[in-house]
């Protein structure tokens, strides 16, 4: 790391010269589209995640047990316990 200020501007100049000669690889580049869409998709796992917990909260607010819960989402009680317990305490 440049401690000097002549060792500072020098390391800004090589630094300035690598990002003038940049070539981009288009091998690297990202189709913004499918970024697009797979950002979209994980926003929405997300919120059905959350909406899921809100759910699972609330049944359990009225009493429902973790294994009817499980039954809702496709595990037994215990696996859905061991899932969401901590998250919706």
């Amino acid at each position: 790391m440049p401690r000097t200020v002549d060792e500072i501007l020098q390391h800004a100049d090589q630094l300035a010269a690598r990002f003038e000669d940049y070539e981009p690889n288009p091998a690297d580049e990202l189709d913004p589209g499918a970024v697009a869409l797979l950002r979209a998709a994980i926003q929405e796992r997300s919120d059905a995640e959350r909406h899921v917990l809100d759910a699972i909260r609330a049944a359990r607010e009225v009493g429902m047990s973790w294994s009817a819960i499980g039954l809702f989402v496709g595990t037994s009680g215990e696996a859905a316990r061991q899932r969401y317990g901590s998250k919706v305490a």
